[in-house]
Formats: C-alpha cells, sequence, structure tokens
C-alpha cells in the first residue's frame, strides 16, 4: 500500500527532511524571496514536464506508426483502428474509477481549481494527465498537446506552492505561474503564454502578478528551447518579409468572417454531442472515450485512402498532426489533400473531445484554421491566374499567408483570446509581416464567435459538468451576468418529493432536520417533474392530504439551462413565481435543477460590488 500511495499519489514522498527544508526557507526568507525561488522552480520543473510530455507522445506515435507501417496490408488497418480505440478505453475506465480530472483538455478543470478549490490541483491528478494524455494522443487519437500541459503545469506549481506557503492565497498565486510556463515551453512562445494567462483565467492585468509570471515564462521557454532547438513549430523563411498590406487586408476580412461562423460551428458541435453523451450514455461514460477513439481510426484511415497518402504519417488526422501544418504552410499540399484533411480532422476532433477524450483543442484548432487558409489561398492562385487582376508575390506566398491568418483567425473564434492568437501567430512562425490583416482578421472572428456564443467554450464546459460560475470573476461585471444561461446560478442539489405521497409522509421524508427550503419539486413514478409545492403549503395542509391533490391544478412555469437571467426573471415576476425549475431544452419534465429570485438577487448583489 505504501509502494501504491508513493507512485499514485506523490504528496505522499514528502519526507521529514523536506518539510525541514520548507521550514528552514520560511525562517530564513521573507515571503517575496520565496515566491521568486517558487517562480524559479516552477519554470524549470514545468518546461522539463512540457519537454517530456511532447517527447512522450510523439515517441509512442511514431513507434505505433512505424509498427503499423512495417506490417502492411490488413494488419496496418487493424493496428490504426485497435490503437486509438484501446487508447480510448484505457481512458474511459481511468477518468471512470481512479483519474476524474483527466478528462478533456485540463483547462476548465485549471480554472475551477483557481476559483474554487483556492489553487488546490492534488498532484494525482498531474500524474495521471501526463500518463493518459500520452497514452491517449500517442495511440492516434486527433486531440493536442497544450491544454493537458497547462494542467499538468498546475498541477505542478499548486504542489509547488503548497511545499512553500501555507496561506491559500500564496498557494493559489502560484497557479496562473505554472500555467503560462506550461503554454511557454508547450508552444515556444513565451509572449503568448502571458497574454493568454491573463485572457483565460485572470479577469485584470496585474502588475505583481506579471513579475513571476514573466519569471517562470522565461525560464520554462529557455528549458524548452535548450531540450527541443530554437526554432520555432514552423518555419516561415520562405515567406516574403515584404508583403503589400492593402490586398492582404481584402483577404483576411473575410477570411475572419468565415472563421468566426466555422469556429462557432465547431464549438456549438462540441458542446452538443458532448451534453448527448453525458446525459444519454451517462452509464457507459468508461466505453464511450473507446467509441470516439474507433472513429477516429475511421476517420484517419479515411483520409489516407481518399488522398492516397498511404504510409505518410504527417499527411494524416492522427495524433497532434503540426507535420501536416507545416506542410501546408509551405504548400506543399494540393487542395484536395487540405479538403479532406480539413474535413476529416474537424469530425474525429469534435468525436474524442465530446466523448471524453484526454486531450486539448489548441493544436487541433489551429491544424483547422491552417488547412481552411490553405484552401483559401488555392482560390487565390486560381483566380489570379484566370483574371490576372492582382498580383500576389508568388504561389507559395499567397498560401503560406493564408494559412498564417486561417490559423489566427480559427484560433480566435474557438478558444476566444483574440490577442493570444495575434501573438501565438508570430511566435509560432517568426513571422510579423501580416500584422494588420492578421489583426483585422482575428478580432473579426472573435466578435462573430462571441455574437452567436456569449460563453466562451471552457466555461461552457464547466457549466455543462455544473460547475457554479457564480465565484468566476470573469463574471461580476453590472452588464453581464444578464445575459449569463440560468444553468450559471442555478441549484443543482435538490431535495424532492414524489406523487402519491401524503403530507405526513413528505414530510418525514426530508429528514430529521425538517423543511428546510421555500420550496421542493415533486416527480411522478417515471422521475418526471410535475409540481412544486411551497414550505409554507405542506405545513397548511393536512396531514392525510396526498401530494397530487395539492398539485392537481397547478400551472407548472419551467425554463431550460440557456435561459438567460434576464428573461428568466422577467418570466417569473410576471407570473408572480419566486421559484421555477430549470428543465431539459430537449425534455420539458426532465429536471435538472431549481432557479429562485433569491439567486438572481444574490447573483446581482455580487455583480455590483
Amino acid at each position: 500500500m505504501a509502494i501504491y500511495n508513493s507512485v499514485l499519489f506523490p504528496d505522499a514522498l514528502l519526507m521529514p527532511n523536506t518539510r525541514d527544508i520548507s521550514e528552514w526557507m520560511k525562517a530564513r526568507l521573507d515571503d517575496g524571496q520565496r515566491f521568486l525561488i517558487l517562480c524559479i522552480l516552477i519554470g524549470l520543473s514545468c518546461g522539463v514536464a512540457a519537454v517530456l510530455f511532447h517527447w512522450s507522445i510523439h515517441g509512442i506515435f511514431h513507434h505505433l506508426w512505424d509498427w503499423a507501417t512495417g506490417c502492411g496490408g490488413w494488419q496496418f488497418y487493424a493496428i490504426m483502428l485497435g490503437a486509438p480505440t484501446l487508447g480510448g478505453l484505457l481512458v474511459g475506465i481511468s477518468v471512470k474509477f481512479f483519474a476524474p480530472d483527466a478528462a478533456g483538455s485540463g483547462i476548465p478543470q485549471t480554472k475551477m481549481a483557481y476559483y474554487n478549490r483556492a489553487g488546490f490541483i492534488p498532484s494525482a491528478s498531474g500524474v495521471w494527465r501526463f500518463v493518459l494524455g500520452s497514452i491517449y494522443c500517442g495511440l492516434g487519437n486527433s486531440l493536442g498537446r497544450e491544454g493537458p500541459t497547462v494542467h499538468l503545469s498546475s498541477a505542478i506549481s499548486s504542489r509547488l506552492g503548497r511545499f512553500f506557503f501555507k496561506s491559500e492565497h500564496r498557494i493559489q498565486s502560484a497557479l496562473p505561474v505554472g500555467m503560462a510556463a506550461g503554454i511557454a515551453a508547450a508552444f515556444n512562445a513565451p509572449l503568448s503564454a502571458i497574454t493568454f494567462v491573463f485572457e483565460e483565467l485572470l479577469d485584470n492585468f496585474s502588475m505583481k502578478a506579471l513579475g513571476g509570471i514573466v519569471v517562470a515564462v522565461v525560464i520554462a521557454a529557455a528549458v524548452s528551447r535548450t531540450m527541443l532547438g530554437e526554432d520555432p513549430i514552423l518555419a516561415s523563411d520562405f515567406i516574403s518579409k515584404e508583403f503589400i498590406t492593402s490586398p492582404w487586408m481584402f483577404v483576411g476580412i473575410p477570411m475572419g468572417v468565415i472563421a468566426g461562423f466555422l469556429g462557432h460551428f465547431f464549438v456549438s458541435s462540441v458542446l452538443g454531442l458532448r451534453s448527448k453523451c453525458k446525459t444519454k450514455f451517462a452509464d457507459y461514460s468508461w466505453l464511450t472515450p473507446a467509441i470516439g477513439g474507433l472513429c477516429c481510426g475511421v476517420l484517419g484511415l479515411l483520409a489516407l485512402q481518399v488522398t492516397g497518402l498511404f504510409g505518410e504519417p504527417q499527411n494524416t488526422v492522427f495524433s497532434i498532426g503540426y507535420e501536416s501544418l507545416e506542410l501546408a504552410f509551405q504548400d506543399k499540399l494540393v487542395w484536395q489533400i487540405l479538403a479532406v484533411l480539413l474535413i476529416c480532422k474537424f469530425t474525429a476532433v469534435i468525436v474524442n473531445y465530446a466523448t471524453g477524450g484526454s486531450g486539448g483543442l489548441f493544436s487541433p484548432t489551429l491544424f483547422l484554421g491552417g488547412m481552411f487558409g490553405g484552401l483559401v489561398g488555392m482560390v487565390l492562385v486560381a483566380l489570379e491566374n484566370w483574371f490576372h487582376f492582382v498580383h500576389w508575390p508568388g504561389h507559395h506566398q499567397v498560401v503560406g499567408g493564408c494559412v498564417l491568418l486561417g490559423m489566427g483567425a480559427m484560433f480566435s473564434a474557438v478558444v476566444r483570446c483574440p490577442f493570444t492568437s495575434l501573438i501565438i501567430i508570430f511566435e509560432m512562425t517568426g513571422n510579423y509581416s501580416l500584422i494588420l490583416p492578421l489583426m483585422a482578421g482575428n478580432m473579426l472572428a472573435w466578435s462573430i464567435a462571441k455574437k452567436f456564443r456569449p460563453i466562451a467554450l471552457y466555461d461552457a464546459l464547466l457549466l455543462q459538468d455544473g460547475v457554479n460560475l457564480k465565484k468566476f470573476t470573469a463574471y461580476q461585471g453590472h452588464q453581464d451576468y444578464r445575459s449569463l444561461p440560468v444553468s450559471t446560478i442555478m441549484t443543482h442539489e435538490l431535495v424532492t418529493l414524489v406523487t402519491g405521497e401524503t403530507v405526513e409522509d413528505a414530510i418525514q421524508s426530508v429528514g430529521p432536520q425538517g423543511l428546510l427550503y421555500h420550496a421542493y419539486p415533486i416527480l411522478d413514478a417515471a422521475g418526471d417533474v410535475v409540481g412544486i409545492i411551497t414550505r409554507h403549503e405542506l405545513q397548511e395542509a393536512e396531514p392525510s392530504d396526498l401530494l397530487d391533490k395539492l398539485i392537481f391544478d397547478q400551472t407548472l412555469l419551467a425554463v431550460n439551462p440557456e435561459t438567460s437571467i434576464r428573461d428568466a426573471a422577467h418570466k417569473m415576476i410576471a407570473n408572480n413565481f419566486q421559484q421555477v425549475p430549470v428543465v431539459s431544452a430537449t425534455n420539458s419534465q426532465k429536471l435538472l435543477g431549481m432557479i429562485t429570485l433569491n439567486d438572481i438577487a444574490r447573483q446581482q448583489n455580487a455583480s455590483s460590488h
């Protein structure tokens, strides 16, 4: 048992001598000095962890690919179908029974830990994230490594923060430091790591927070470059440094508009399929990642067959996909391949993520944007050849420039961090020549996506999981809260009564503490909500009265989770209701929670401070 605990729960490895070191540091160093040392250690450890995670995924996948291609024939198909399925099955079983935080990208889990748990992430979560992320993506599933790297790095920073400090505030402040260090090492992009933390995690810019983040980012990026090399992820030397801005503005703007709609469709598809998997297949949640892996295998093999790229691992939808993105950037893929990779990867990513796989959406989003941009570049080249109305700098230059613009716009539409989307493209490519059209396209894509779906992707994922965002400072603006869905403030844990009971039996069924709540939903034998009864009505009724009698002529008013707080309040006030049930949008009798006027008032008070 001791060995088991030390492997799965590294907190158990904190021996007395390390505690002595911690006490010695607290006695000899002041708070600021200890935090500086903490940031340095976070940068070093997260940088090394990010590189090891990168090597682990790529090592597993390339060994898998070499094995499959070496076997050839039907064995190749069997291996490339079975490997993603096996990866999904291992993740599903582990998430169900051992590692509930290891599903998805890890960024929603990091945000929940920062706001709701004072920065606490168990060390076991980081270990499981490394292992399951390596297995899932390494065995060919179409998700990325950057989100899991954030979660892994945040778990490391949380553990180090608890070693250096007892204060919850200090432990919490270590989390954004680790988050930034992980992004910097994963993307070799220190500047975008800083902006991402402030856009995604923190509510406002703080010089105090910036100091520690910069220290960790610089060290993590230096570690990554030492171990992986100095070059950016995508080489862009062939792209002209002297683009003429005017014609590219006419390219960047429409690309931004299209990417905004495409990104919205992508996010809606992920959330919609994920919601169905969580509701309809909740009892088989351990199996759904395997089904997603099987679908990924089918799509990957389909793409290989259609494009005729058998034996080329860099041109498939399997695993991370940066090799395909670099080839598109260098104009080495024909339009048919770009189209097939875009469609198949788009579908595979949605299925892999929605079914509960362990991986992120950063690199898939960039991949999809790059393929989309490459197709646009091909169209522009064809138009030039046909009509000669615009003289572009060259075939390769046009396609490469459009890939760059597509990557930025798609990232902005999906991840919803527009400044990060600008800087990360520059840092990944080392090219700054298209800054103005990139800015225009990214902001348009971000605006369109936000207009159609006000709640960003990672927060929407938390909402699906029933995480209450009342504590999220990003939602405490006096103009923002009214547009939020009622799912952000509704009560999820309910005490319900059942039809057929007498009033006396119902009061006894709520427990020895008695009637603590103002109102109680009433369910029928099938579990469908049929009415609501207040505490006052129960107390005034005869003990022998049936609940069915008390709600016989009741008109049931309900809202669904996506109803805005404003609309719910108007409906309740107009009908003189103090509380209403929240029901499924697809099944008006499936009870999900309750919303009260008091909940709305509390949110209004919190938003006004």
